[in-house]
Parts: C-alpha cells; structure tokens; sequence
C-alpha cells in the first residue's frame, strides 16, 4: 500500500504539470503554419490593414477631425496622408498581419473572415518590424514622417520581446526537467523535494513569460492603438493566445502546490516491517498492586487455628466452610504480588 498510495499521491501534480507544458507549446505553435487555421489563430496582437490595402483611407479633413477628437499633437494630419500615400505607392500590404512567438502570418479579410495565406519562417527572439515586413526599412522619407517616439518605443517593444521569449523557453525547458524528475519522486520523498524546487522554478518562469506578454502587447493596443487608427490601422489582441498561456500559468502553480504536499505525505516504505517478525513472541508483564490467589500448598489464611462463627450484622452469621477438619471463609483470601 505505500508504493500505491505514493504513486497516487504524484499522480495529480504530475498530470498538471504535463498539462501546463501543453499550454507553452501551444503558444509556441501559435502562427508558424498558414495551413492550419486553428494555429494562425493562435497570435498576440493582429494588425488590421484593410482600410490601407484597399485604399480606403481618410481624406485630409477627415484625419484632421480625428486627431482633434483624440487630442493627437504628435503628427499633423498632412502628415498622416502623406505616410499613407507613401505606404500605398512604395510597399505590398497584406489585409492583417498576426503576430506570434516565432514569427507573423498575413492574410486577406473578406465579409469580415481572416483566411490566413503566409507565414514567416520561425525565428527565435523574433519582434515584429512593420517597416522592414511592409518593405520600407530603406524608406527615408517615411521615416521621416513617422512620430519622434517610433524608434524609442520600438527599442523598447525589441527587448522586451527577446525577454519574452527567453523566459518561455527556459519554462518549456523546466516544463521537461520536471516530468523527468517527477519520476523519481515516486520512489522518495527526496525525489518529490527536488522535483518542488523544479516545479516553483517552472511556475514563477511561465508566469514571468505570461504576464510580460500581457502588458507589452495590451500597452501597444492601448497606447498606440489610438494613434494608428488616424491611419486607417486598428490592433486586437489575441485573447486565444493569453487564454492559453494563463492556463499555463494555472497548471504549474496548482502543480507546484500538489508537489510541496507529497514531500510531506504519502511516504513510499511500507508502513509494516516484515523484518524479525518471527522472533517476536507475546509477553504479559504483570501490572503493579494486583493479587493472585495463594497457590496449592500454601497454608489458607486462618488455617492454623480454630475460628468460631461470630454474629455478623443483623443477627446473622458469617458463611464458614470445614474442609478436612478445617474452617476456611467462603471467600478466598489473597496476597500482595
């Protein structure tokens, strides 16, 4: 029973664990196959430039009214045209773009459906560069139009990216190390210690990865999502994909927990020890201040001398018994052990 109770005891925490792996994989997968709609779904942020590829932009005026209603100072909307008109001329644009861990996907919207149709090929520290993906990298005068800020926060949005993905790829490797030691906790409880500290380290690095991607790409939604739609471009994060890596997160905080608690419990030695089994034998030691009867042979109590009934209470008489010329009490006396 105690190897059962202790193959039982790692068997959650186990499983959670395995399930929390899934999770990362899953956002790893997420935009590295144009095939597979299910994993072009999968992405952190979907730039949505339909209104760009289709021509349907905004007249000077209208780009004006939108900047004052937004209280947009950073660009005029001269400006805002002539980016546009630049985009337009000097770059192929797909409908949407899709941004994933290892690369994007674009695509063409029609009737308001995604049909995903290229993918990037999968690279690893990968942050998405509209300039260079939109083929205007060696593109002055665009640069030169865009906001002051686009390069500083692009720095920005490139580190955080690379430490993003640094930290969901140490976790899918601690993901591993902890299925691996998770086998030898079957055997002890300092197998399930070790196998604790893995799983602590595994949480607090999926959590690390999950709540980076959250802010940076909801902060870009946020802060730049206003600004990009005088020029026709609107943002959406993928809830899918923070879906899954939360329940990532979820997975190995609960299996964390599971493994602390069978350091402490479900011990796997058996709870009997066989071992000199046949050499014990029963022993009764006797209890201090008990009697015992006097044994054959000894002299009853009052035996040497001769007694005479006495009135007891109530005018009766004590019961007496002759045995063989000897008068003993009905009551057999005993003695001090």
């Amino acid at each position: 029973m105690g190897k059962a109770g202790r193959i039982a005891c790692i068997f959650t925490p186990y499983v959670l664990t395995l399930a929390s792996l899934i999770c990362i994989i899953i956002v790893g997968l997420g935009c590295t196959k144009s095939s597979d709609s299910n994993l072009s779904d999968l992405y952190f942020l979907r730039i949505n430039l339909q209104n760009i590829s289709s021509n349907g932009t905004k007249t000077v005026s209208e780009i004006q009214d939108f900047l004052s209603e937004h209280h947009i100072s950073t660009v005029t909307a001269d400006e805002v045209s002539s980016t546009l008109k630049t985009i337009q001329d000097d770059s192929t644009l797909a409908d949407f773009y899709s941004i994933g861990l290892w690369g994007y996907c674009e695509g063409s919207i029609k009737d308001g459906d995604y049909k995903t149709t290229k993918c990037s090929k999968p690279k690893s520290e990968y942050y998405f560069d509209p300039l260079d993906v939109w083929g205007l990298s060696d593109n002055d005068t665009i640069k030169n139009e865009l906001p002051s800020d686009y390069n500083k926060i692009m720095k920005i949005y490139k580190a955080v990216s690379k430490w993003m993905f640094i930290a969901y790829l140490i976790a899918f490797i601690l993901g591993i190390a902890e299925l691996l030691v998770g086998i030898f906790a079957i055997c002890s409880r300092w197998g399930s210690c070790v196998t604790t500290l893995v799983a602590i380290v595994f949480f607090l690095f999926t959590a690390a990865a999950s709540i980076t991607a959250t802010v940076l790409f909801s902060v870009v939604d946020g802060s730049a999502g206003t600004l990009l739609k005088a020029y026709g471009i609107s943002l959406s994060v993928g809830k899918n994909m923070l879906a899954a890596t939360w329940l990532a997160v979820a997975f190995a905080l609960v299996g964390a927990i599971f493994w602390t608690f069978s350091v402490c419990c479900c011990s796997g030695r058996s709870p009997y020890n066989h071992k000199d089994r046949r050499n014990r034998g029963i022993t009764a030691e006797k209890a201090p201040y008990t009697y015992e009867p006097v044994g054959a042979g000894a002299q009853p109590y009052g035996a040497h001398h001769t007694s005479y009934p006495a009135p007891a209470a109530h005018g009766g008489e004590y019961p007496m018994t002759h045995t063989n010329n000897q008068q003993t009490s009905a009551y057999e006396p005993f003695r001090h052990v």
